[in-house]
Parts: C-alpha cells; sequence; structure tokens
C-alpha cells in the first residue's frame, strides 16, 4: 500500500531537541555521550562548526521505546545566527550550565534564543563530577538571572548531570521526552515531506548537498524536493548514520544529494511529484534578495567584503561577525557570498573595488587565484577558528579606517592675574586645576566655558624656578597669544593625536 492511499492520518511525532549554552559547560560532550561516539577531538578549536542531526532511541523509565532526533548545533558566541536557527527548528531546548561556573553571558544568549523561538526547555546543571561542583550555588545563579527551576519557585525541569561520566543523562532524556509528550507534537505521514534544510554545502565529488529535516510527511525516493530557488532529484538519500534509505519519516534528518544550487540552511523545503513541478515551484519562488546597498548612501568610507565558506550556515556566522565591526569611521560591506574555495574569478570580481577582502572559512585558495591576488593587491586569508578569522577581521579595518586627528586636553588653569603685555606675549599668574600644562604646548582660552583664542604656554616659573612642567600649585608663565587674556579665564592644554 503506497503512502498517497494512506488516510490523512495525525499521530505524535519524536521530539527535535537542540542543547545549547556556554561553549566550554560541556554540550559536545553531552551529546556525544547520548550518541556514543566522539567527534570532538577532531573539531578546529573544539568548536562543533556545521549544523548537522541524528536520531537516537530512549527507553524510558516506564519502558517505552521513544526515538529522539538531535541537533548538533555550535556553541560559540559568534555562530549566533546558527544557533537562532538550531532553536527555530528544534521542538525543544536542553540549555547547558556548568555547576562549576553557573551561568555565564553566552547561557543567557542561548536562553534568549530559545524563548524567541517559543520552544519549551529543560535545564542540565552539569559536570557534576568535578571537584569545584556547586549545585546550590549554580541553582542560585539560576535564578538570580531570572530561570526560576523546579523547587525553587518556578516550572522549569532541571536535573543535574555528568556528560562525563552519564551520570543523570537517563533522567534527562525521560524529563526530554516528557516535555515533548506535554508540547503534543503530532505529524501526518501519508502527506508528501515538508520541513527544513538544516546544512547546505557543496561536495566537490557529489556536488550540491543539502541536509532535511522533516518536520511533516514522509519523504520517499522518486519524488522532488523543493527550497527557494533550489530543487533535488530524491535519487540519493542518506540517514544521519550514512546509510541509503529510500523513504524518511517525521522528525528524521535526511542528506540529499543533487540540488541545483546550494539550499539555504534555515529554508523550509517542500515536496512535489515531477521534475515539471519543481521547475514550476522554482521559477515562482522570488528571492529575497538582500537589498542592494548604494554605497552613496553614507559618506563613510566602505570596506568590501568577499565571503567564501565550506557550508552557509557558516557564511550566515560570519555575516553576523562582520556586523558587529560597523564603526563611526567606515561601513563594512558584505558584497558577495558563496560557497567553495576561493577562486582566481572571485579575486578577479573584488580587484576593480579598491580596499576588498576575501575572506575564506575552511576552504583552499586556488594557486590561480593566489597569483592573480598578488598581481592585483588583493588580500586573501583562510580561516578554520573563527576567534581567529574576528581578530585578523579587526586588524583589516584599522589598516583600512582613515585617519583622523583629535585634540586631547592633557591640562587646565585658571588664570588668576596679568601682569604685563609686550607685542602679543603675555605674563600671566595662573593656577593649576587638573592635568598637566607644558612648555610649548598650545593652549584653548576659555572665558565662560566659549573658547575665545588660542596660545602657546612659554617659560613657565614655579617658585621662581623655571620648571618644563606644571601639574599642581600655583604658577607664572608667558603665554604667546593674540587676544589678551583676562583673570578668571580657563586654559587648556592639548595634544593632537592621530587615531
Amino acid at each position: 500500500m503506497s503512502h498517497q492511499a494512506v488516510q490523512p492520518n495525525t499521530i505524535p511525532r519524536p521530539p527535535v531537541a537542540v542543547v545549547m549554552g556556554h561553549i566550554d559547560h560541556g554540550k559536545s560532550k553531552l551529546l556525544d555521550y547520548i550518541r556514543n561516539s566522539n567527534v570532538v577531538d577532531g573539531e578546529a578549536g573544539g568548536i562543533t562548526q556545521h549544523l548537522s542531526a541524528y536520531v537516537v532511541e530512549h527507553t524510558t523509565s516506564e519502558g517505552e521505546k521513544k526515538k529522539i532526533t538531535f541537533l548538533d548545533t555550535p556553541g560559540h558566541e559568534a555562530f549566533q545566527q546558527m544557533r537562532l536557527r538550531g532553536a527555530d527548528v528544534a521542538d525543544v531546548a536542553i540549555l547547558i550550565v556548568s555547576a562549576e561556573d553557573g551561568v555565564k553571558p553566552q547561557t543567557l544568549e542561548a536562553l534568549a534564543s530559545i524563548k524567541q523561538a517559543h520552544i519549551p526547555y529543560i535545564v542540565a546543571i552539569n559536570k557534576i563530577d568535578k571537584p569545584g561542583a556547586d549545585v546550590p550555588r549554580t541553582q542560585a545563579s539560576l535564578i538570580e538571572n531570572e530561570i526560576y527551576i523546579e523547587g525553587m519557585g518556578g516550572d522549569i525541569p532541571w536535573v543535574a548531570i555528568s556528560a562525563k561520566e552519564g551520570t543523570g543523562v537517563t533522567e534527562l532524556l525521560d524529563l526530554l521526552i516528557l516535555t515533548a509528550e506535554l508540547a503534543e507534537l503530532t505529524g501526518d505521514p501519508s502527506v508528501p515531506a515538508a520541513g527544513r534544510v538544516i546544512e547546505g554545502h557543496l561536495d566537490v565529488k557529489r556536488g550540491n548537498t543539502g541536509t532535511l529535516l522533516i518536520k511533516n510527511g514522509t519523504l520517499t525516493k522518486g519524488s522532488f524536493v523543493v527550497s527557494g530557488a533550489s530543487y533535488a532529484p530524491v535519487r540519493i538519500m542518506e540517514n544521519w548514520n550514512g546509510e541509503t534509505v529510500d523513504e524518511a519519516g517525521l522528525s528524521e534528518p535526511v542528506g540529499i544529494v543533487g540540488f541545483t544550487t546550494v539550499p539555504r540552511v534555515g529554508a523550509s523545503f517542500t515536496t512535489v511529484t515531477s521534475k515539471k513541478e519543481a521547475e514550476q515551484a522554482v521559477a515562482s519562488h522570488t528571492e529575497e534578495h538582500e537589498a542592494a546597498i548604494s554605497y552613496t548612501d553614507s559618506e563613510l568610507p566602505v570596506i568590501p567584503v568577499l565571503i567564501k565558506a565550506d557550508v552557509l550556515g557558516t557564511i550566515d556566522a560570519i555575516r553576523h561577525e562582520i556586523g558587529k565591526l560597523d564603526s563611526d569611521r567606515v561601513i563594512v560591506r558584505v558584497i558577495d557570498a558563496g560557497v567553495g574555495n576561493v577562486t582566481a574569478s572571485d579575486v578577479q570580481n573584488v580587484s576593480a573595488t579598491e580596499n576588498a577582502i576575501i575572506v575564506g572559512f575552511n576552504v583552499k585558495v586556488e594557486r590561480a587565484a593566489i597569483d592573480l591576488a598578488e598581481r592585483l593587491d588583493v588580500e586573501i586569508d583562510t580561516f578554520s577558528i573563527i576567534y581567529e578569522l574576528s581578530e585578523w577581521l579587526e586588524n583589516a579595518l584599522k589598516n583600512r579606517t582613515p585617519k583622523r586627528e583629535e585634540q586631547r586636553v592633557t591640562g587646565r588653569a585658571k588664570i588668576l592675574k596679568h601682569f604685563s603685555t609686550q607685542k602679543n606675549a603675555h605674563v600671566l599668574g595662573a593656577r593649576h586645576e587638573e592635568g598637566s600644562l607644558a612648555s610649548g604646548q598650545t593652549v584653548r582660552i576659555l572665558r565662560r566655558d566659549i573658547e575665545i583664542g588660542m596660545g602657546t604656554l612659554k617659560n613657565l616659573q614655579q617658585q621662581k624656578s623655571n620648571v618644563n612642567t606644571i601639574t599642581d600649585g600655583e604658577f607664572g608663565m608667558q603665554m604667546d597669544a593674540k587676544i589678551e587674556p583676562a583673570p578668571g579665564d580657563y586654559i587648556e592644554a592639548f595634544e593632537t593625536v592621530i587615531t
């Protein structure tokens, strides 16, 4: 009996869970323990770079077998965009907090993502095996940050665990199943599959691939999936274990090969039965292009950046990082972004644009691109760790930010007496107010806080001795100025610095 013949029927759907929290609080360790395989060691800088997912079967305390799909999302602050998307795709979240450190800024950031996605969550207090673990202190830290857990005046379920030793993980999964059941997640396996793209990249050997998470329906071999301006025939479909399957159901992640373009991470997908329908769906889809920003919108100089990365999710993370670098002196613009190695045509594309930078993440720079970049004086750099990318971008921007002169006040004094004037040289008595004033310095002359002229300090004297610098007390001086200072005026010494 084919799926199409089955009457529409709604059944409970396995939950899609996401573990979120501070980078060092044991997120990957917990995912590893649950999955019983270790991927942490091979990761650059210990960060899980790409969104992926896997399915586990948990036997509850009642002896029921229940499936859970876990999304594997990055924890570093720079991957905020991907993390938001992770929470957006998930049905329930685990907020992980270390029993040693308590709530950290990244914990609150993760919580904000969970709340934005309007999904229930459970708190896992991790690292209870550590000598520095203090569960009551961590509970207090949660309450202080308005995370009201059960037993402490709130209704948010929590469990104390050790992701390293596995203590409490069974209870955590039981709680997760219970939370999901209260959310009454359902789906109809008889309809064509629909859901979200959770990963997209260009595989050198296989072409454009996408990881899809099925939120409703069943995906069968021979159909066509459509996402935005991209579609793929379902010929090669793999489950999270890398095994080829003919169909996939509710809450299952699958890899599909053969998209017309790399599908956009976070986009929704639907299923149609023929290539013609797929082409029609793509044709009717109007891509939401970013509004082209006219460089004439602002008088500030623009620094153009081209991004190349191994997967689309990372591009979003880099965009997020770049978005934080705008200042009152310069505007940073992503002029293009794409998946794959840095090529000569990328260099060609940016060479006509002054000050352009090419940023590569987890990709190689082709030999032809290196040669052309040297010839056209285009800056390229590649990274595999987001911190290094952030630091490099900041330095690259500093080097391209136009310098400006800034006047910094070094000291201030009040004029008490005007002794004499010869030509433009005035002999004055004054009292130090703040900072320091030095012989040869330029000063502003202020009358009732309004600048009335400029002068230059000469022959500073204190206790009848010539001095170079005044830092306190009363003093005498000669000041060259075109206007005549009067008792009660202030002088402000300043230096000009280039910033």
